[in-house]
């Protein structure tokens, strides 16, 4: 496919962006919206069983079942779209960019829909992973059953991955596609409705390539924490969209593998 000007600036009437832009405001604030209610129940729950059972969360033993696994499968659903919604918002545009130009044409087009459906799957197959591991850590005892990190080692060796994650080739690779969905699109293109959906899944691996490794550092410390929450949404965001991206990345291994030492020695003290 080929386009004689880029895609994602300008393409869309001013009309046309505004409704994409407050679609994708209004499902990340909902996104947001479900995140902190959870957050303030973990909260609330977590004081009453200090309060009323006096027992330490480390102590208690994790107990699943279908519905909780259910509920932590929403829950990082959620999470997953209040934290990476902003990033993937130009990717968005220009698929809904490109879209309007065919229709103008009457060329065959495909609804953004479609490219959405590939993303959701892709986050909700990391959703399911997740919430997999979580119940692995809870078993393990590496997690407590109120979501908290229960290992510096652990929490340092999450840390300390990451960092080195940051400077692989990989890494750089899956952030390249990420930060230049003109490129994507105009060497991905794939006609109909089933080619958008494979679209979608294809810029969602690149997503998880980039993204995976920050998103799994909430097992470092509180998984509900909205701090690191909101911390980690502006690291993958910025690192996505803001000019200079060896800098970011380089930035935030630097600042990964220094928070693993420290991490490391607090352990080494705490022994």
């Amino acid at each position: 496919m080929k386009l004689d000007e880029p895609v994602a600036s300008g393409g869309l009437p001013r009309l046309d962006r505004i409704i994409v832009a407050v679609l994708l405001v209004l499902v990340a604030a909902l996104a947001w919206a479900f995140t902190v209610h959870q957050a303030i129940l973990m909260d609330e729950m977590e004081a009453a069983m200090w309060r009323d059972m006096n027992m330490s969360m480390n102590g208690m033993e994790p107990s699943w079942n279908a519905v909780d696994a259910v509920m932590l499968f929403v829950m990082w659903s959620a999470m997953m779209a209040a934290m990476m919604i902003p990033g993937a918002s130009p990717m968005i545009t220009a698929f809904a960019t490109i879209n309007r130009r065919r229709q103008a044409r009457a060329a065959p087009y495909a609804p953004t829909a479609a490219f959405l459906l590939g993303y959701l799957i892709v986050w909700a197959g990391f959703s399911a992973i997740a919430t997999a591991l979580q119940w692995l850590l809870q078993t393990l005892g590496l997690l407590t059953t109120m979501m908290h990190s229960s290992s510096y080692y652990w929490s340092a060796a999450l840390f300390g991955s990451a960092g080195l994650y940051q400077l692989s080739p990989l890494k750089e690779m899956c952030l390249a596609h990420c930060r230049s969905p003109d490129v994507f699109v105009l060497t991905e293109w794939r006609d109909g409705e089933l080619g958008a959906v494979v679209m979608g899944l294809r810029h969602g691996l690149f997503w998880m390539g980039c993204c995976a490794a920050l998103t799994l550092l909430l097992f470092a410390v509180a998984v509900m924490d909205l701090r690191w929450v909101a911390a980690v949404t502006v690291l993958v965001t910025s690192e996505k969209l803001l000019p200079g991206e060896k800098i970011w990345r380089l930035t935030i291994a630097v600042g990964l593998i220094a928070a693993a030492a420290g991490l490391v020695l607090l352990g080494w003290k705490g022994a």
